[in-house]
């Protein structure tokens, strides 16, 4: 059983499963915290390059960061793990399906895992980072603990922890941010609060439930989707009446309580995207209105579409129809910096203007060629490479904004730029050549 001594001594063994971008900054977490810590993945890939000590994944900043000591230990099999941990923490994915309903199989398939395996007489806890609605939790571990006779609170101990660290950006990585802790038992919930205050330097959170954990995360990322879902809108609606979006903003912004947001071509990643949907489930279920949030999903989830469009029209001023229109998109992933793809903008972005006839290229030196095999894009080495007609920032790498935009002008016959992130001096771009165009430009 956890309790603040065996944290403070370090004598817990750590199960992570689940070793993708919240697993194995966490199980490295708890490695260099001084814990025993064994990671569990159902990828051979993941694991056969974790135990040569190789970094499986797409963030640099674990290059080179893989341990090889005694308290690292790998593995495919849930046998050779979960019997042996005190903990266990579950990061498995949270998808949504076609039709934006919540896709648990993953958490039930690692609760499955889980508890066939674990070892009765440690009481281990079992914690799920994964986001989720209020409730889900209880409603796929439960019958689980039934399934294989386990009583809570003596055999097993459940809780909540959400993730909210940010990928690529070291100043809110899984070491720096603050944590929600909730478990049903207080003694359990206040030696997790310990056992995370040892991962991060952040404030640690109890609560009183595992319900209160799970909704406090939907409600984070639910937040943030309002919030740019505004100043999308917004973006869509000043230039109609000639008025530059971003200097209403950074206008507004002069006020002290105003929380400043830019517009962009759309949200990516696999919080904001998905997370507002596990809430609309749940609250459509409980017969709750979810209007509002509704609505900012739709705005945020349309923006693609509606950058599309904006494109194909100044195209339209310059005399340039969609039909084999050669439109080059710098940037691929979600955010700048990495390599993820997850719930990327810039897919349906290209989507849009590929079915009014346009050929799309994307360059985007993060990403792997074989990442891109079933998009519907022509993948390039080099901007320069395509000649394209029209060229639209959407990922705001910092190699994208050092391109020589003179030189890459120079190989485009219609030269018009779209800033899909309001990041680039279109002075600049402007005396380079371009005619210019962005969100939120009259």
């Amino acid at each position: 059983m956890i309790t603040r001594n065996r944290v403070e001594s370090r004598d817990l063994t750590i199960g992570i499963v689940g070793l993708g971008y919240v697993g194995l900054p966490t199980a490295l977490g708890f490695h260099d915290a001084g814990f025993n810590v064994i990671g569990l993945d159902i990828s051979e890939r993941v694991i056969n390059s974790l135990k040569r000590g190789e970094n499986p994944g797409d963030d640099p900043a674990f290059d080179g960061a893989i341990p090889t000591d005694e308290k690292w230990n790998i593995t495919l099999n849930p046998s050779e793990a979960v019997p042996f941990c005190d903990v266990v923490i579950v990061t498995v994915p949270t998808p949504v399906l076609d039709d934006h309903r919540p896709d648990l199989r993953f958490v039930k398939s690692a609760g499955v895992s889980i508890f066939e395996n674990i070892t009765r007489e440690k009481r281990p806890v079992v914690v799920l980072e994964s986001t989720v609605y209020p409730g889900v939790t209880r409603e796929i571990w439960g019958p689980l603990l039934e399934k294989y006779e386990l009583e809570e609170g003596r055999d097993v101990d459940l809780a909540y922890c959400p993730e909210r660290f940010v990928p690529g950006d070291p100043e809110h990585g899984v070491r720096q941010v603050p944590r929600v802790v909730g478990a049903n038992d207080s003694g359990v919930c206040a030696a997790l609060a310990d056992l995370y205050s040892t991962l991060t330097t952040g404030e640690v959170h109890p609560v009183s439930s595992i319900e209160v954990a799970e909704a406090a995360k939907v409600v984070e990322n639910v937040q943030r989707d309002l919030n740019i879902a505004l100043v999308n809108e917004l973006a869509l609606i000043f230039p109609e009446i000639g008025i530059d979006v971003e200097e209403v903003l950074s206008a507004a912004a002069t006020k002290w309580n105003f929380h400043r947001y830019t517009p962009g071509i759309g949200v990516g990643g696999h919080c904001i995207p998905v997370d507002p949907y596990y809430l609309i489930q749940k609250a459509t279920a409980a017969g709750a209105p979810v209007d509002l949030i509704s609505s900012a999903r739709s705005v945020n989830a349309n923006m693609p579409k509606q950058v599309a469009t904006r494109i194909l029209n100044n195209a339209a001023k310059l005399g340039r129809t969609p039909n084999n229109l050669k439109i080059l998109l710098l940037g691929w992933s979600y955010k700048p910096g990495i390599a993820d793809v997850r719930e990327t903008p810039s897919e349906p972005l290209a989507s849009a203007l590929i079915e009014a006839g346009s050929k799309v290229y994307v360059w985007d030196p993060f990403i792997q060629k074989d990442e891109l095999q079933d998009a519907p894009v022509i993948w390039v080495e080099s901007p320069i490479d395509v000649s394209a007609d029209v060229v639209v920032l959407c990922t705001a790498h910092q190699v994208v904004l050092e391109i020589d935009w003179k030189e890459l002008r120079d190989t485009s016959e219609l030269g018009l730029f779209y800033d899909g992130r309001r990041v680039v001096n279109m002075n600049d771009l402007r005396n380079a050549g371009w005619i210019t165009a962005g969100v939120g430009y009259p």
